[in-house]
């Protein structure tokens, strides 16, 4: 599950639990709208939100601006007023869900894909987009116009720019990384150029993980990961203790986590454990993820299911 477009489709998150409202409601829909043709009442959405804190008045507010953005679309169902989810966001969410719920981490050998483009300044808000859109995707930015991701990336990539209308801007490479002496100016050896021990050495590892931290911000990522703990493991630790929780808490608490974890998973590129930092925290905080998903998931739906049908 992922954004569709907009304000919602900006990644980075803040403080934990810090969520805006059409963040809230874009997660609640991609759980549970689904299910019923993508259709939700505002009364139903309204009472939703309130177990988050959030006031009808804002709900509404919030509505209005996804639809505007076209994530939403009104519509009225045995005279209730409910809104939609668009075409585009139903594909969008759908394709976010293996990042979200199955993320995948590559390995030091699959090497990379990197996507050289070149949008002509007439044409800024086409260069705005595939920018955006290869940042949602993890990659990171090696020049000014060569973006790069782990190999496993490449797929999503081809169906990013065709969806977008952006193929003809772009070329897409698959790449090893090549230490020291040999390489091109972007250090990869491309296509079908001769294959060494390429980034296999200790030596190789470390270059690369340099590299690794110019094209990605790492040490946000670290700290965004870390938050992420602290906010959360205490209820995963209250729970495997026996601590009860209702579920209205489980719905409240499921929420603000998928949300979070949204945000958070789609700036984080997937690059092999190796070529991160010691101190990393991902793995944990996947793990954690995992757990609070295992436990909370559960009666957090039957939580919404009563509510609906109230």
């Amino acid at each position: 599950m992922n954004t569709a477009s907009g304000e919602e489709s900006a990644p980075g998150p803040g403080s934990p639990g810090k969520a805006q409202p059409r963040q809230l409601i874009v997660t609640v829909y991609g759980l549970y709208a689904r299910d019923t043709d993508g259709w939700m009442s505002v009364a139903s959405l309204i009472r939703l939100l309130a177990d988050l804190g959030v006031e009808g008045p804002t709900v509404r507010s919030s509505v209005s601006r996804l639809k505007r953005a076209g994530i939403l679309e009104a519509e009225t169902v045995s005279g209730a007023a409910g809104y939609r989810i668009s075409p585009d966001t139903e594909r969008v969410l759908r394709d976010g869900d293996p990042r979200i719920f199955a993320a995948r981490r590559a390995t030091v050998d699959e090497g990379w894909v990197l996507v050289v483009f070149s949008v002509p300044e007439s044409e800024r808000a086409r260069r705005h987009t595939l920018r955006t859109q290869l940042t949602r995707l993890g990659f990171g930015s090696v020049s000014a116009g060569v973006w790069i991701a782990p190999g496993h990336v490449y797929e999503e990539a081809e169906d990013m720019l065709a969806r977008h209308g952006l193929r003809s801007y772009a070329d897409l490479f698959r790449a090893d990384h090549l230490p020291a002496a040999g390489r091109t100016k972007t250090g990869m050896r491309v296509g079908n150029a001769p294959e060494g021990e390429a980034g296999k050495g200790r030596a190789g590892r470390a270059e690369l993980a340099a590299k690794v931290r110019t094209w990605w911000d790492t040490v946000r990522l670290q700290r965004l990961y870390t938050e992420f703990l602290g906010a959360y493991r205490p209820v995963a630790e209250r729970i495997a203790g026996g601590g009860r929780v209702t579920e209205g808490e489980a719905f409240m608490t499921y929420i603000r986590v998928i949300t979070d974890w949204r945000r958070l998973v789609y700036l984080d590129p997937g690059v092999a454990r190796e070529l991160l930092p010691a101190e990393w925290s991902g793995t944990e905080a996947s793990d954690l993820f995992d757990e609070l998903h295992a436990r909370l998931s559960g009666p957090a739906r039957r939580h919404v299911e009563r509510l609906r049908a109230g």
